[in-house]
C-alpha cells in the first residue's frame, strides 16, 4: 500500500478537467516510456496561456510532447528527462529539455529520499482489472515510487497497452485520485536498427563468449541485437534474462526456445526486465505472459541483485573510449545524446557475478564531415561524460578484436586498445601513447 492517504474512490474525469488541476510553478511527472500520457498532455498544452514555469519530469518520450510543440519558446512548460529518446535529444538541442544525471536503478530512491513531492503524477496504464489494479504495462521502472511521492495521482487508461505481469507493476484504485480515458492508440514502437557488417563482426566475437545457461543483459542498439541474431544461429541453450530493457532480440530468442531461465539462480524460469521498447511483436510476447516478470528498476539494475545470477553477460554500446579505458557512452562533447541508463550498474553487476562477463562494444570509426575518425582516442572529446570509468571496464570489442582490461596497467591497456583500433589510426595512437608516457619508452607489446 502506498504511503499516500488512500482515496475513498477514484473519480472519472475528462482530460480537460484533469489538466485544469495544474497550476503555475508545479512539478508534474509523466512517468516513463510506454507510461507517458497523451490525452492529458494534449489537454495541458491547450492551457498554456494560463500557466507558466510548469516543470515536467519524464523519460524516453516516444511521441512528440504537445506541451513542447505548442510552446516552442518555453514560456510555459519545460521538460526534465531521466534518459533521452531521439525526440528528447532534439528538444535538448533546441533548449527545451534538460537531462538529470543518474544511475537508472537508483531513481526510485531519488523519489523516496531526495525529491520533493510531485504535485501531479499522470501515468498511462491498462484499464482497471478485476482486482481493482491499473497495470503499468511494460513500463514498471519507478512508477510505484512516483505514486508514493505524489500529492495527486491521475491514471490515463489505454486499451492499446499490453498487460504485463510483474512485481509492484500496478497501482490500486484506492491510491488513484482521478481516472481519465486515453485514446487507446497502439503502444509506440521503437524501430530496431538494421545490423551492419561491423555490428555482425563485433557480435560474432561476443557470441563466441556466451555459453549455455548464461544470463543476458542486452542494451539498446544494432550491436547488442546482432548478438541475439547470432545466438539464434548458434547452438547455445537454456539462456536466462535479467535485463533493464526487453528488446526485440530477446523476444526473438524467447520465441525460438533459446531462453528458458532454467539455470538462473535468481527468478528461475523468468525473463526479468523493467521496461520494453520495440516492435508490436515484442509487446505481444509480453502481453499476459507468465514467463515474463516486469519489476521495478531498483530490482533489475542494482549490482548486488544482478550478481546473484551466475554467468551474467552484460552487452552495451559506447561511442568513444580513451586509451586508459574510460568509456563515454552518452554525450558528444557538451551535447547530451542519451543517458547513463543502467550501463555502469550492469558492468559492475556482471563482473561481480560468478563467471560473469561485461562487454562494451563500438565500431572502430565514425564519419564526420566526410572524414573518418577513430572512436578509440588518446583523450575523450572535451565535455564528454564518462559513463563507465577505467576501473570498471572489462571486455572491449570492435570489429578488429576483443581485449580484456581487467588487471592491466595503463601501458598494457593502451597497447591492447590500440590493437583493436582501425588500422589507419594505430600508428598515430601508438605515437601519442608514447609521447604522453601512457606507454613508457622501451616498452613494446
Amino acid at each position: 500500500m502506498s504511503k499516500r492517504i488512500a482515496a475513498a474512490s477514484a473519480k472519472a474525469i475528462s482530460a480537460e478537467e484533469a489538466a485544469s488541476l495544474a497550476r503555475s510553478g508545479m512539478w508534474l511527472d509523466y512517468g516513463a516510456a510506454l507510461g507517458q500520457p497523451d490525452a492529458f498532455d494534449k489537454a495541458l498544452a491547450a492551457r498554456k496561456e494560463t500557466l507558466e514555469n510548469v516543470k515536467i519530469r519524464s523519460c524516453l518520450s516516444m511521441r512528440p510532447r504537445e506541451v513542447v510543440e505548442e510552446d516552442p519558446e518555453g514560456k510555459h512548460f519545460f521538460l526534465f528527462s531521466w534518459h533521452f529518446s531521439g525526440y528528447d535529444r532534439k528538444k535538448h538541442d533546441a533548449g527545451r529539455c534538460t537531462y538529470m544525471p543518474l544511475n537508472l536503478g537508483e531513481v526510485p530512491d531519488y523519489y523516496r529520499r531526495f525529491l520533493p513531492p510531485v504535485d501531479i503524477a499522470v501515468i498511462k496504464t491498462c484499464p482497471m482489472d478485476e482486482r481493482g489494479y491499473f497495470n503499468f504495462s511494460a513500463a514498471n521502472l519507478w512508477h510505484r515510487a512516483v505514486v508514493e511521492n505524489s500529492k495527486a495521482v491521475i491514471v490515463e487508461v489505454s486499451r492499446g497497452l499490453p498487460y504485463v505481469y510483474g512485481v509492484e507493476n500496478a497501482v490500486h484504485a484506492s491510491e488513484v485520485d482521478y481516472i481519465i480515458e486515453g485514446d487507446d492508440q497502439a503502444a509506440p514502437e521503437l524501430p530496431n536498427p538494421q545490423a551492419t557488417e561491423i555490428d555482425r563482426a563485433v557480435a560474432r566475437l561476443i557470441a563466441g563468449e556466451i555459453e549455455d545457461g548464461a544470463c543476458l543483459q542486452i542494451g539498446i542498439g544494432g550491436m547488442p541485437n546482432a548478438v541475439c541474431a547470432l545466438l539464434l544461429e548458434s547452438g547455445v541453450r537454456d539462456l536466462g534474462v535479467h535485463t533493464e530493457m526487453l528488446t526485440d532480440g530477446i523476444a526473438e530468442l524467447y520465441k525460438a526456445g533459446r531462453i528458458t531461465g532454467a539455470r538462473k539462480t535468481l527468478d528461475p524460469g523468468k525473463i526479468v526486465f523493467t521496461f520494453s521498447l520495440g516492435s508490436s511483436a515484442t509487446y505481444a510476447v509480453a502481453d499476459r505472459n507468465s514467463d515474463l516478470c516486469c519489476n521495478p528498476v531498483d530490482y533489475t539494475n542494482s549490482p548486488h541483485i544482478i550478481q546473484q545470477n551466475d554467468r551474467v553477460v552484460s552487452i552495451n554500446n559506447t561511442t568513444q573510449i580513451d586509451l586508459q579505458g574510460q568509456a563515454a557512452s552518452e554525450s558528444d562533447g557538451h551535447r547530451h545524446i542519451s543517458g547513463t541508463g543502467g550501463q555502469l550498474q550492469f558492468v559492475r553487476g556482471a563482473y561481480a557475478s560468478k563467471g560473469g562477463k561485461s562487454f562494451i562494444c563500438l565500431a572502430s570509426t565514425y564519419t564526420r564531415g566526410g572524414e573518418a575518425r577513430s572512436r578509440i582516442v588518446l583523450n575523450l572529446t572535451p565535455g564528454n561524460i564518462v559513463t563507465t570509468p577505467r576501473s570498471d571496464g572489462m571486455y572491449v570489442v570492435t570489429e578488429y578484436g576483443m581485449v580484456n582490461l581487467k588487471g592491466k596497467s595503463v601501458a598494457e591497456r593502451a597497447g591492447a586498445l590500440i590493437s583493436i583500433a582501425h588500422p589507419d589510426f594505430r600508428e598515430r595512437l601508438e605515437r601519442e601513447a608514447y609521447d604522453h608516457r601512457l606507454i613508457p619508452r622501451g616498452v613494446t607489446f
